[in-house]
């Protein structure tokens, strides 16, 4: 039996004195990590050792405390101090990873100094002692018991909990579980396997079926916009400003956990319905620097593929991703024939005849391609099952 690592997400509601308390911790951490980062950055200057995460810890944290310019790091818990630094540390090994191409993500570069931003973080880990009580609150040292609304149990006990503040000013809890790894009940291959066409008009074609583009960015556009030409004429620094930001931020929450819930509920659909589900590999980046950048952000493609592989992967489904440059599109599924439309001027053909007379419709002829490819490669032995 395995076991696997999972994030279990709840609203949190602490009292005025305990937003107070959080609000120190958040800018204790951050003056943590910058403090190490200055550190760090002077020494590479100088052409000096790299310091430990333990010799980092001593000057920004235990000396630190000696200083009447940093006494008050005394003033939150040492754990949610002892964190930002892992995370700066895992920042750099990150970094690293990528300048030596050994890092399978996306590269990235090095760490930089943090500013009081509008999303903040900070993690307490086991030694923290952190808990549950018996009436259902989370209890942190230096912060009192937190009010949770608990949407679901716990699958464990936590490792750690990270609490966060979103830049529309809600607070949400975040804990580490290990939950036993369960795949579903296999299905038959051939009748359920699935090519996925992601796309804009329709947001994707599966084998049978197709999921309509919600567009959440879009229908709140109008809103979004009016509340935003509201924040540009209020004065900096004003509480009505303060005000017109937050009600922004509320907005592109509301997009964003729209998106969120829409996609996990229609790959977990997917998950239970597909033995195996091919998608191509798409560049969002780059069709998101096109003349529909804003409908690729909408769509949340890249947000889509990340979620529907780590789902299979936990639930023993097969997943590949066909290469970007096979021609899913412009490929006649019956003849073979490469006589589809093709450049800018094709994106506005739905429907289209092959020299050979079969008539395609556009999304559903790249399904059935995808999944003929993907059963090619899961056919050569290079699918990772």
């Amino acid at each position: 039996m395995s076991y696997v690592k999972l994030r279990y997400n709840y609203r949190v509601y602490p009292s005025a004195s305990q937003r107070q308390e959080l609000a120190k911790a958040f800018g204790c951490a951050r003056v943590v990590w910058n403090d190490a980062l200055r550190i760090r950055q002077d020494a590479y200057k100088q052409g000096g050792p790299v310091l430990s995460i333990v010799q980092l810890a001593k000057l920004v944290i235990t000396e630190a405390k000696k200083m009447p310019e940093r006494a008050w790091l005394g003033d939150v818990s040492a754990v949610v101090l002892q964190s930002s630094l892992r995370d700066l540390q895992t920042a750099y090994s990150n970094f690293f990873a990528s300048k030596k191409d050994t890092r399978k993500r996306p590269k990235i570069g090095p760490p930089r100094f943090k500013k009081k931003a509008g999303r903040q973080a900070v993690r307490f880990t086991k030694a923290a002692r952190f808990s549950v009580t018996t009436d259902g609150r989370l209890r942190l040292p230096k912060i009192g018991d937190i009010r949770v609304r608990w949407s679901r149990e716990l699958a464990s006990v936590p490792s750690s909990v990270t609490i966060v503040k979103d830049a529309a000013g809600r607070f949400f809890a975040s804990f580490v579980v290990e939950a036993e790894d369960r795949p579903l009940p296999e299905l038959d291959w051939e009748e359920t396997d699935t090519g996925i066409d992601l796309g804009l008009s329709t947001y994707a074609v599966l084998r049978g079926r197709k999921i309509i583009s919600p567009k959440f960015f879009r229908r709140q556009e109008k809103k979004l916009r009016r509340a935003q030409r509201k924040l540009s004429r209020c004065t900096k620094g004003s509480n009505n400003r303060r005000k017109a930001k937050l009600t922004v931020a509320r907005i592109h929450a509301r997009i964003g956990d729209q998106r969120r819930d829409f996609i996990d509920q229609e790959t977990t659909r997917i998950v239970r319905e597909s033995q195996a589900v091919y998608v191509e590999d798409l560049n969002v980046k780059g069709m998101a620097r096109g003349r529909f950048g804003k409908s690729v952000h909408d769509q949340g493609m890249a947000m889509f593929t990340r979620t529907l592989e780590a789902k299979c992967a936990r639930y023993g489904r097969t997943f590949i991703k066909v290469d970007r440059f096979f021609p899913s599109t412009q490929l006649c599924s019956r003849c073979g024939a490469l006589n589809g439309p093709r450049g800018k001027a094709g994106l506005k053909v739905r429907t289209w005849r092959c020299d050979c007379g079969t008539m395609h419709h556009r999304d559903q002829n790249a399904e059935y391609n995808l999944r003929t490819e993907g059963r090619r490669i899961v056919a050569a032995g290079r699918a990772d099952t």
